[in-house]
């Protein structure tokens, strides 16, 4: 599993740099687009929708929604006099009251089920809440100051996607040497509360590293903190999300396409809580 794990992330790792860094604006955010879309076909199960149709209509819904962002605000104008387009700012704050939401239903769960499982439809909604924030919030990330500076949007992008790599990992191999207390074995009975130290403590040795090499203002270490260990905590609570709605709907994974990993949204569910978080503080406590 290990072996699988390693090999998978050496040829994903790669591919998603070259995405962020070497890919036009443009075919940056239909790359994303393809991502989130790919999630929403692995989210149907979730619902409780088999039938090919059904997530084939569920996924061309979400595509069409992000392929009319796309149209609706175009990539030059997402930024504003350092403020985000009004109709990606909603749809960043509308992700982060859903993760606030999806919080209390993972800390409550198996009793929160009663909130969704009468109706598909719900989860349907969560689903369009975590996918199309997630799209948002990391075009917006990549297309900070593109016009002066075309890398530093990925530099950004990058930063999250240390935090989210370093909670990952050191919540795994923690877990694997020490845990001994289950974090919600309701949700996750792999989860511990070791593991969740350890991934936490990782991502805050990253932002260490990286204050340092970056030489980030000591004004700005309160600001920069907050805003990376809420992105971490988010991470988390990303992929609790997903297991709690893979548990209630029997799923173990939410796909193969990935050895050792599981399906494209097993890969990405820690990072569609991560970004629309991520970029509010960002937003908040450091522009």
């Amino acid at each position: 599993m290990l072996k699988q794990r390693l090999l998978t992330a050496i040829i994903l790792i790669p591919l998603a740099l070259y995405v962020v860094f070497a890919l036009p604006l443009f075919w940056f955010a239909a790359a994303v687009l393809l991502l989130m879309t790919a999630g929403a076909w692995e989210w149907a199960p979730l619902m409780n929708v088999t039938r090919r149709s059904g997530r084939i209509a569920y996924t061309v819904f979400i595509a069409a929604a992000l392929a009319w962002l796309m149209w609706a605000v175009p990539l030059d104008k997402v930024w504003q006099d350092d403020e985000l387009a009004p109709i990606i700012y909603g749809l960043i704050v509308a992700g982060c009251l859903w993760w606030l939401v999806a919080i209390v239903l993972v800390i409550n769960y198996p009793r929160s089920r009663r909130v969704w499982s009468r109706t598909r439809s719900i989860v349907g909604v969560f689903g369009i809440l975590t996918l199309l924030p997630a799209w948002a919030g990391l075009v917006a990330v990549r297309s900070l100051n593109y016009a002066e500076q075309p890398l530093f949007g990925g530099f950004a992008v990058l930063f999250v996607l240390l935090l989210v790599w370093a909670a990952d990992v050191g919540a795994y191999f923690a877990g694997v040497k020490y845990g001994r207390n289950k974090l919600m074995p309701a949700v996750s009975p792999g989860k511990t509360m070791e593991g969740l130290c350890g991934g936490i403590t990782l991502a805050f040795v990253v932002m260490m590293v990286l204050a340092h090499w970056l030489k980030i203002p000591a004004e700005q270490f309160s600001g920069y903190y907050i805003t990376g260990l809420v992105t971490v905590i988010a991470s988390v609570f990303g992929d609790l999300n997903e297991s709690m709605f893979k548990r209630c709907a029997g799923v173990k994974d939410s796909g193969s396409l990935l050895p050792g990993h599981g399906g494209i949204l097993d890969r990405i569910d820690s990072l569609t809580a991560a970004l629309p978080i991520f970029t509010l503080s960002y937003l908040w406590f450091l522009a």
